[in-house]
């Protein structure tokens, strides 16, 4: 566990050869963005005890198997009051609370729909903190070898549709945020807003 933001923590969690990661956002309402695998959730709760915070909302990003398999189990454990994507299909036995979609708030997070990745791939911006949860709209640049501190592209082989989610990376330029928190590889944790515009300025300019 490290808090790699004020009152945001990464739970990082490592079970036999595989690994996940979720976030913690402290606050009035504290906040879970995505529950990891079906079998790892009481790892995850270990990490929660760590941090000291019991989550009383869940938001998934996307509806991924490392993102929203741990769904049931959380809510149960923790009661917590679920957002969902308006276009994730969440077999699930129980249903959300709320399906949520571009632009809504959660919070004081504001949604913004970034497919590609995956149809429903949803990045949660809160201005206040200079934070954004990024879904798996990008991945961290270590993650393909490279130095960490900066964004890459997701695999095109986990990605529905690798062109969409390297244009639609435009939706979140409007937006300033100093951490970008993602799910593989090391997120960003200064600059992320710039980094992010100088890769996708750099990623459309022709030769």
């Amino acid at each position: 566990m490290t808090e790699i933001h004020p009152d945001v923590h990464d739970i990082t969690v490592r079970e036999g050869n595989g690994r996940f990661r979720v976030f913690l956002v402290d606050g009035d309402t504290p906040t879970l963005f995505d529950c990891g695998l079906a079998d790892t959730v009481d790892a995850l709760a270990a990490g929660v005890d760590e941090v000291g915070i019991e989550p009383e909302r869940l938001v998934v990003t996307h509806g991924d198997g490392d993102h929203v398999g741990g769904f049931d189990e959380v809510v149960e454990r923790y009661g917590v009051e679920t957002f969902v994507p308006a276009e994730t299909d969440l077999d699930t036995e129980h249903d959300p609370d709320h399906r949520y979609g571009d632009g809504d708030r959660i919070g004081s997070f504001e949604a913004v729909h970034v497919p590609g990745h995956t149809e429903d791939n949803h990045v949660l911006i809160d201005e206040s903190r200079d934070v954004a949860v990024m879904g798996d709209a990008v991945f961290g640049s270590d993650v393909r070898g490279l130095p960490a501190g900066y964004f890459v592209l997701p695999t095109a082989f986990y990605s529905t549709d690798l062109n969409a989610a390297d244009e639609n990376l435009e939706r979140l330029l409007d937006y300033e945020f100093d951490a970008g928190l993602v799910y593989h590889g090391s997120s960003v944790t200064d600059g992320a807003a710039e980094k992010l515009d100088a890769f996708v300025n750099f990623a459309n300019k022709p030769d």
